[in-house]
């Protein structure tokens, strides 16, 4: 079976957790033995992104406006890569890329299926135009695709105001491959940053309002007399708040324990994991964190917002979910904060969860069986 993935980013920069989806299971379903290849942009793909792809055919389109991501192909090109196809995947919604391959696979016939990953809502910028994108192509390629797929229970409602029903709706989560984080190089990330012996928290993404640093920050320095030996760590590329952040944290107490390390990824990645104490997620909105997964199948436990789809930290008593607000997260911080031998253990739970429910080789068994349907269908 030959699977065609479509996601316009598959930089982890600039694309977060959809881009990192698209490689997880793109590998995890090469693995099961499944032919699959992926139509991308080049923005941000880089010799390392495609050395982890090894055995994965990956077609990137040059892109001439970042803005939008608009690919740079002939409408051709498209349909030669879609009739090869058994079975098509599109990630995200808001891509002419994704409306392209749309277009060709209702012109050949071809069954493909739809993640949004949490993007079908209206939200955030460039609201007119996602409005605009809708009207003239959004909703029918999500109304008439031959399968949908949300990530957590409570994005299959967002299928409804598309005219899908929610009971129609696969739900297929976020996966994680143990192997990405191995524990190692600890002392050297702590050292690096000027953290020491001393606790610290992390966030990791893009600093941008969606993603909630503001609100992070904030609660932080409010309690910071409850918790003065600890220390925050911002990790993540600038989304639009960086300069406001840093001007925050100037005006905090204790801004000589605020840092902001850009990007990371890989095994540095990994290694701020296995170093940080607690991770913190104060998103507003968000499907289903993936961080999550790669701090919990690093042993890390997970303070988060009730708006990342992934309560069940709290319930496997692996974390904390608190609303979305300061007051939230400060209260979910004292109360986190105030035990660190606590955190160990919170961690160790989380950590077993996830292995038992969330690697690759758990999750991707989903997308074998709805595959599977749709070709013997087609």
């Amino acid at each position: 079976m030959r699977i065609l993935n479509v996601n316009a980013l598959l930089d982890p920069v600039t694309g977060g957790g959809t881009a990192e989806r698209t490689m997880q299971m793109s590998r995890a379903l090469c693995d099961a033995g499944l032919d699959c290849s992926i139509l991308t942009t080049d923005v941000g793909l880089t010799n390392d992104l495609l050395t982890r792809l090894e055995g994965i055919r990956v077609t990137a389109y040059r892109c001439f406006l970042k803005r939008f991501y608009l690919p740079w192909v002939r409408y051709s090109e498209i349909r030669r890569e879609v009739e090869c196809a058994d079975v098509i995947h599109l990630m995200g919604h808001w891509t002419v890329l994704n409306a392209l391959v749309y277009l060709a696979a209702m012109a050949g016939k071809k069954p493909y299926v739809v993640c949004p990953a949490g993007a079908l809502r209206i939200y955030g910028r460039s609201r007119i135009l996602k409005i605009v994108y809708n009207l003239l192509v959004g909703e029918r390629l999500i109304r008439n695709a031959s399968a949908w797929i949300a990530i957590t229970e409570e994005e299959r409602a967002q299928f409804e105001a598309y005219g899908v029903e929610r009971d129609k709706v696969f739900v297929i989560p976020n996966g994680i491959d143990p192997e990405d984080f191995p524990n190692e190089g600890e002392t050297g990330f702590r050292d690096k940053h000027g953290i020491g012996n001393r606790p610290f928290i992390l966030f990791v993404g893009r600093l941008n309002a969606i993603k909630g640093p503001d609100i992070l920050l904030e609660a932080f320095c409010r309690g910071q007399h409850a918790w003065p030996e600890w220390h925050l760590v911002f990790a993540g590329p600038d989304g639009g708040l960086l300069s406001m952040l840093k001007s925050n944290a100037a005006k905090c107490s204790a801004h000589d324990q605020v840092h902001f390390i850009g990007y990371v990824g890989g095994v540095e990645k990994s290694v701020a994991y296995h170093a940080a104490d607690m991770l913190v997620i104060p998103s507003r909105h968000e499907a289903m964190s993936i961080v999550a997964l790669e701090s919990g199948i690093s042993g890390t436990p997970v303070l988060l917002t009730d708006q990342c789809g992934f309560d069940v930290v709290e319930r496997v008593g692996g974390g904390k979910a608190v609303p979305a607000t300061v007051e939230g997260v400060q209260a979910g911080l004292v109360e986190m904060l105030s035990d660190r031998a606590k955190l160990t253990v919170m961690g160790n739970r989380l950590r077993d969860y996830v292995r038992d429910n969330y690697t690759w080789v758990v999750v991707v068994r989903r997308y074998l069986g709805l595959y599977r349907k749709l070709f013997a269908k087609a």
